[in-house]
């Protein structure tokens, strides 16, 4: 009997279709994916298996680390009238390109006296290590951290309020795992004394079976 013959097809498979999904892919999420923006203070968030997310706005942040703090709040009209609030405080004047360029800041950690010179450095060396030493806030007679808490939730109430709908400034405190319980203490207190008994605290997410 004689043989049949198989006839020979060939294997090569046209990629070109699925190589551009997943270039069309990749650059939707290059294009929709946030940053992460260096923070002066780095710190190593306590672990938690807490799964509850941050408010995405109107929210101040205190991080805490090597018995330092630092302050950042979300909203950038939030920080300029906080600014404004803080300069009439401590008598001193912002231009409004300096008060532009404050807004663009997410956290930072200088005195009063210090924070025009750290305004007019570049997000590159406003993170450089030792550049922002912490805000003032053992002393009870320059305790500035206290200040910008009040300046911030003033100001973002008063803007909320300007809008029709009276919105409070969360609080979330951020500190490091191995900070000392006193500086932490501190921060509570201060918060205490201006009657904000309700904030949120940052950790990191760990296995329940950790």
């Amino acid at each position: 009997m004689a043989k049949v013959k198989i006839s020979k097809k060939s294997t090569k498979i046209d990629m070109t279709a699925m190589c551009d999904v997943a270039f069309l892919l990749l650059s939707f999420f290059i294009m929709t994916s946030t940053a992460k923006v260096p923070e002066p203070k780095p710190v190593d968030t306590p672990a938690s298996t807490v799964k509850a997310k941050l408010p995405e706005r109107n929210l101040a942040t205190i991080t805490i680390g090597d018995s330092a703090v630092f302050f950042g709040v979300s909203e950038r009209e939030t920080r300029i009238a906080m600014l404004e609030k803080m300069a009439a405080q401590y008598n001193m004047e912002f231009t409004d390109e300096e008060k532009q360029e404050f807004s663009k800041i997410d956290g930072f950690g200088v005195s009063m006296s210090e924070l025009k010179a750290l305004i007019k450095l570049s997000s590159a060396e406003r993170n450089n290590e030792g550049t922002q030493k912490g805000i003032p806030f053992k002393d009870s007679t320059d305790n500035q951290l206290a200040d910008w808490v009040k300046a911030a939730r003033e100001a973002s109430f008063e803007l909320s309020e300007m809008k029709g709908k009276k919105e409070e400034l969360q609080v979330a405190i951020k500190g490091d795992s191995k900070e000392k319980y006193p500086t932490v203490k501190k921060v509570l207190d201060l918060l205490q004394k201006q009657e904000v008994n309700k904030f949120f605290l940052v950790t990191g997410l760990r296995s329940e079976d950790f």
